[in-house]
């Protein structure tokens, strides 16, 4: 049965319909848009399609940056899987192995990695900050992403496909789970907290997630992960902080005008670094 599951999971995704992949990532934002409505976790006072406008705007570049560089990544995984070069050839292993393994170390080096070092490398964090600046994280924060920095998450995602072997398959169903819980962890909701910190032992749960929100350091330097939770609790990068307690936004960009207007957002890259004001 395993293998059957498997094997229909790898025929689906290595012929999704592009219309499929569009449902995924439009579906998933208006579910979780609406259910933001029924258990908010906080009661923002703002206009909600507004904001949802200015992330939505950052939504389309980021789908029109990967599909203008798609070519790359897809010449990148048929050459690895044409001569089995990866680390997932290194051993022959069961096709469940294969699998999980595989979205492992693509969350690890194509997710984990470069958040981690947007973080430390101060001309890719002025890009990075774009989504960090945002003071009412919800479902449409998740992609909120300036154009510049959708590059070079692209260029990380290749390298994880060269350096591990991932087929194409793999990494249809890789980025379709990153859509979808990266809008979850990103949403407005509140879930029961034993829920919330079951989920976090397995994956970033939507409170895990909330405190790389929090507008001031160690906090914002903390939580890095994509799907999987156990690497910042592996590489000591897990932080916690009580829901009520989170501030969102970033401390250096916290009026209206700098962190809500298309413009500034787009500029910020090119502006001069601001350092940190506050420290936890």
């Amino acid at each position: 049965m395993a293998l059957q599951f498997i094997t229909e999971i790898q025929t689906y995704f290595e012929t999704i319909p592009d219309l499929h992949r569009t449902l995924i990532l439009w579906g998933g934002l208006v579910f979780f848009y609406l259910v933001e409505y029924a258990i908010p976790l906080i009661r923002f006072e703002y206009k909600k399609l507004n904001h949802a406008g200015v992330n939505v705007f950052f939504t389309a570049t980021t789908i029109l940056v990967n599909v203008l560089l798609a070519f790359i990544l897809l010449e990148a995984s048929e050459y690895v899987s044409a001569h089995h070069f990866g680390l997932l050839y290194l051993v022959q292993s069961p096709p469940w192995v294969f699998l999980i393994s595989g979205l492992l170390l693509l969350d690890l080096i194509g997710a984990y990695t470069v958040h981690l070092v947007e973080h430390k490398v101060r001309w890719m964090w002025k890009f990075h900050l774009i989504h960090h600046a945002d003071t009412y994280v919800d479902a449409t924060t998740a992609n909120r992403h300036h154009p510049g920095e959708s590059v070079f998450r692209f260029v990380f995602t290749t390298l994880a496909v060269l350096i591990i072997g991932a087929p194409m398959w793999l990494v249809m169903l890789y980025q379709s789970m990153s859509v979808v819980l990266s809008q979850f962890n990103h949403a407005n909701i509140e879930l029961p907290a034993f829920v919330d910190r079951g989920l976090s032992f397995i994956i970033v749960s939507p409170n895990m997630h909330k405190v790389h929100h929090h507008y001031e350091q160690p906090y914002t330097d903390s939580n890095y992960g994509n799907i999987f939770s156990i690497w910042d609790r592996l590489f000591g990068t897990y932080k916690y902080l009580p829901a009520d307690e989170i501030v969102y936004g970033i401390d250096t960009h916290m009026e209206p005008h700098e962190n809500a207007a298309i413009g500034n957002l787009l500029q910020i890259p090119f502006q001069p670094y601001r350092a940190p004001k506050k420290k936890a």
